[in-house]
């Protein structure tokens, strides 16, 4: 399929589709289209490709628009592929210049796509299409506020104990409400335990002791690894229903002893046969191995459950734990996501696969806000957890509000107001939890199935940008819709 006009902007009458006419122009895909300037991403989309290959590349707006047809269909890289074959109105979004029924790619590119891009690229995009539909949308606000002063002769005072920034010289560049919150993007791994940890990184260095010994069967004896019985220990554990914590410490320092020892068997025999026996994967599962047996047997001396950058998983050893205190997930595995929402658009101010107190990052958050708008929020909408006496004082100084009642002791006199206050905070605030469970349950954000740290950071953030752009499309769709009941509305009320 060719692809020479994939960044140039396609008109629909000018889409070649044999024995259907025309695409219809309010098509979603259409629409999407539009919104994105593909051509503006297409040199750092480019960069990443090597000079001399002999292979002539897919442009910036093929790949990404591959990702996003993935993430708001929910298919798999195959099922995706299939799809773009079959549908006329996904390879005009994709750029090609007519429609094909073969298929335009392998699915396996579907991952170089997702390498290449990268999550900073994926952000930028994002901000390009949404950061001018917020601040649309703040305007609006300020208006429909303007007018609501006017008529109201009393305004409600700030009981909230920080000042509002009125009187203030920075008080009239303060607009919108900067909701706040993180959430953790939990990986697709085995839920992790010690013994189950250590029974498979047992398992892969057995394979390895195969594998190198391979070479010199019949030279020389193999090292002795007693697998059959391992396992029987293994198993006679992890088959019981409650285990007493003296019999898994004791199942736990058995298989320390049986990885031990398969260690340096495995480091004897590449010294002898050298490294190259075993694939570039084999060598990184043994270095993540040898990192996972010196944590383990680290929490076990130490009679801890807990060291830094510990390893849950050892074919993603990037993933980590994040205490959440949720009552149904104490704990989850995998990046943790700190994010901005303006009027419904969600911005990604902090992606880690390590923890981090959310609380902190308050100030880049409200910095970015003002990087993206040109000014401070008027109010900061976020949970218990951002409010600190160095935040506080950070937004008092700029003359921001900070949900939530002032540090101290409450007085009597504030106490109802504060309590509408907080009621209206609350019902604002629902919208960023709104945002979460969007993800979780209509995207992916709830596993991510990526299996490398920078693939799945591409994902984290292609969440957020399918978010925004379907917020975009339907806003689009709504403002046709309603011009055109207001025009029908005209039509039947005029006189005949």
């Amino acid at each position: 399929m060719s692809n020479d006009k994939d960044n140039q902007i396609l008109i629909e009458d000018d889409f070649f589709l044999p024995f259907y006419g025309k695409l219809n122009k309010e098509n979603r895909w259409i629409v999407m289209s539009q919104l994105i300037p593909w051509e503006k991403f297409q040199d750092k989309y480019s960069a990443n490709f090597k000079e001399g290959n002999g292979t002539v590349p897919f442009s910036v707006r093929v790949a990404l628009g591959t990702l996003i047809i993935k993430e708001i269909e929910g298919f798999s890289d195959r099922a995706t592929v299939s799809h773009i074959s079959e549908n006329p109105f996904m390879q005009y979004f994709l750029g090609f210049s007519g429609f094909n029924q073969e298929e335009p790619f392998d699915a396996s590119l579907i991952t170089h796509f997702r390498h290449r891009l990268g999550a900073e690229i994926i952000n930028e995009v994002n901000e390009m299409i949404s950061i001018e539909a917020a601040k649309k949308a703040i305007d609006c606000e300020n208006k429909k506020n303007k007018k609501n002063k006017k008529n109201d002769k009393n305004p409600p005072s700030d009981v909230s104990g920080n000042s509002t920034g009125e009187g203030t010289a920075s008080a009239p560049e303060n607009q919108g409400n900067l909701l706040l919150d993180a959430t953790c993007a939990p990986a697709d791994i085995k839920y992790p335990t010690d013994l189950n940890l250590l029974n498979e990184a047992r398992e892969k260095l057995e394979e390895m002791i195969d594998e190198l010994h391979s070479p010199n069967a019949g030279k020389k004896s193999k090292p002795r690894t007693y697998r059959n019985k391992a396992r029987k220990e293994f198993l006679r554990v992890t088959k019981q229903r409650r285990v007493k914590s003296a019999v898994m410490r004791k199942a736990i320092a058995k298989q320390l002893g049986y990885v031990s020892r398969n260690l340096k068997s495995v480091n004897k025999l590449l010294e002898e046969n050298g490294f190259e026996n075993l694939s570039n994967k084999k060598l990184q599962e043994l270095w993540v191995i040898t990192e996972l047996f010196r944590q383990q047997k680290l929490m076990y001396d130490s009679k801890t459950h807990s060291v830094d950058d510990r390893i849950v998983s050892i074919s993603q050893p990037h993933v980590r734990p994040i205490v959440r205190g949720k009552a149904n997930a104490a704990t989850e595995f995998g990046a943790k996501v700190a994010i901005s929402v303006v009027n419904g658009y969600a911005f990604i101010d902090e992606l880690s696969w390590d923890a981090f107190n959310e609380g902190a990052k308050l100030k880049d958050s409200v910095e970015e806000y003002h990087r993206r708008f040109g000014f401070y929020p008027k109010a900061v909408i976020a949970d218990k957890l951002y409010r600190n006496r160095e935040n506080l004082n950070y937004l008092n100084a700029l003359g921001i509000r900070l949900t939530g009642p002032k540090l101290g002791r409450p007085t009597e006199s504030a106490s109802k107001e504060q309590k509408i206050l907080e009621r209206q905070d609350a019902s604002i605030r629902n919208e960023v939890e709104g945002k979460f469970g969007e993800g979780k349950r209509r995207y992916g954000l709830g596993r991510i199935m990526a299996k490398l740290d920078n693939t799945g950071r591409t994902v984290v953030a292609m969440q957020f940008l399918v978010m925004n752009l379907r917020k975009r499309v339907g806003l689009i769709f709504y403002l046709i819709y309603r011009w055109l009941f207001y025009r029908l509305q005209s039509q039947l009320s005029a006189p005949a």
